[in-house]
């Protein structure tokens, strides 16, 4: 760079003026320095004006959105910085005090630094979308846990890119930097063993979006705990309980915990046992069985799959009923269980059966 300002400056022709406070002064320096920021100024915005007019007329004879992208990351770019590379490039003619010409150069490349990442996070961004937030469901609505991850990835992909930008801009400023990506290694492994929680936290969300085992809506059940997942993060769950309260789980909990997801299901099992007093006649026992049958065939979305009369207890005749629900509405469930039991009851209660309870016979012998 600066062979090439000598050269620009002893091709300059000498154009003396005189100026106030200053004398006489050799401007035709400051002439082409002006000129050149000017210029490279009005070049770089023209070729940027050229480039987004002719991919605007791409764009639009095209199906994709990739070209789209292109578009809005070059119209990210900002006035500013090209026009601060214009100006660094002008003052290349003059020979600056070294500090101001170091500040100087180390702004650019921030700049510069700067401008480049956020073209590249527009890549990362759309790439972030494209392939991993997805309608899930096919409601119209990204899945919330596609949308978390997305985002994990970006702030991940910002901050390592800005790491390389700032070993960038320290490496072309002259500082050394191998002895400062040593460190910041050595300094990394300290922090994550520091830190092994969070990450680990953070790799289990990653894997709970990978595997699905659960979505915000889901009803689940992990050990005593159960409730509705309301919000995926980064580092925990929140979940909220029958009780009302928040529950916060952390995610590399979930992970390791067998988990029950009753959004999944499709219908619901009961398994029932009722029992009649040992003086019910023989016949009406025999008739229990088809009264529940009967009963099963006139509720509607529940489905008998067994009824037995299973055991002699200490003080009834036990029969076994198990029958399916269809639907994973608890509130349904409950319903269908409820009509049952009223039905039955009506049942007996018109045959004179009588539910059994638990009793004690005690037989008394009189010795002469």
């Amino acid at each position: 760079m600066e062979s090439l300002s000598a050269n620009v400056l002893s091709a300059l022709p000498e154009l003396s003026a005189t100026l106030p406070f200053v004398g006489t002064l050799n401007v035709a320096p400051y002439l082409a320095a002006v000129a050149i920021f000017v210029g490279l100024s009005v070049f770089f915005k023209g070729v940027l004006m050229a480039v987004l007019a002719h991919l605007r007329h791409l764009s639009s004879k095209t199906a994709t959105d990739v070209d789209d992208v292109v578009i809005g990351a070059l119209s990210g770019v900002r006035a500013w910085v090209y026009t601060l590379v214009a100006l660094f490039v002008a003052l290349q003619l003059f020979e600056l005090p070294k500090m101001v010409d170091m500040a100087l150069t180390g702004l650019v490349l921030f700049a510069v630094a700067w401008q480049a990442i956020e073209v590249a996070l527009c890549f990362v961004e759309y790439a972030a979308r494209r392939f991993l937030e997805k309608d899930e469901d096919g409601d119209g609505e990204v899945d919330p846990n596609a949308a978390t991850a997305a985002h994990m990835v970006t702030l991940v992909s910002r901050i390592a890119l800005w790491a390389f930008g700032v070993i960038f801009v320290l490496s072309n400023l002259g500082i050394e930097v191998t002895s400062l990506i040593a460190g910041l290694g050595i300094g990394g492994i300290a922090v994550a063993f520091a830190l092994q929680g969070v990450l680990s936290d953070l790799f289990a969300s990653f894997s709970i979006y990978a595997d699905k085992p659960f979505r915000i809506g889901d009803y689940i059940v992990i050990g005593t705990d159960a409730g509705t997942v309301e919000r995926i993060g980064i580092k925990t769950t929140r979940i909220r309980t029958l009780q009302g309260e928040e529950l916060v789980v952390s995610n590399a909990e979930l992970t390791t915990a067998r988990v029950q997801n009753f959004k999944k299901m499709q219908s619901r099992r009961s398994a029932v046992q009722f029992g009649i007093t040992y003086e019910t006649p023989h016949e009406k026992v025999k008739q229990v069985k088809g009264i529940v049958q009967r009963i099963f065939e006139g509720i509607d979305g529940a489905r008998l799959d067994r009824v037995h009369f299973t055991t002699f207890g200490d003080s009834a005749l036990l029969f076994d009923v198990v029958f399916y629900v269809d639907s994973p509405e608890y509130s349904v469930f409950l319903d269908k269980q409820e009509r049952f039991n009223f039905e039955l009851m009506d049942k007996f209660a018109e045959l004179g059966i009588e539910f059994a309870y638990p009793t004690q016979m005690i037989y008394t012998k009189t010795v002469s």
